[in-house]
């Protein structure tokens, strides 16, 4: 019954992007010397998750459409674009920093809805 909430998918949603996202940021990181690397990065979870144009399909519901609705973060992908260093690399170490500490926000966010969603739940069956 609770797993159908959406508040709790979303959430959960968001914490998996946060830490795919984190993923991609650790993996930079550790390349940030390696000759002809390029930056990879997953898009952002609003991105993904953006209104669908008039003519695209969305499931609604688990087996809607035929498929689960279960969020599965996308694998990262290089960005091209940005400036290279000397050796070809793509990877600004300040950068990938900010972007930890965003995606730390946003993962914290994420359990902080969950939490607050339990709550509630509680409070609602009397278990507060």
């Amino acid at each position: 019954m609770f797993d159908q909430l959406e508040i709790m998918k979303m959430s959960h949603g968001l914490a998996r992007h946060a830490a795919a996202r984190q993923a991609a940021v650790a993996q930079n990181v550790a390349n940030v010397n390696t000759p002809g690397y390029k930056r990879v990065d997953v898009p952002s979870f609003a991105a993904l998750h953006a209104a669908p144009t008039p003519d695209t399909m969305r499931a609604t519901r688990p087996g809607h459409l035929g498929r689960e609705t279960a969020y599965e973060p996308p694998v990262p992908k290089a960005v091209f674009g940005g400036s290279s260093g000397l050796n070809g690399n793509t990877v600004s170490l300040e950068d990938e920093i900010v972007k930890a500490a965003e995606l730390r926000q946003q993962h914290d966010m994420a359990l902080t809805v969950y939490q607050s969603a339990l709550t509630v739940m509680r409070a609602a069956l009397g278990r507060g």
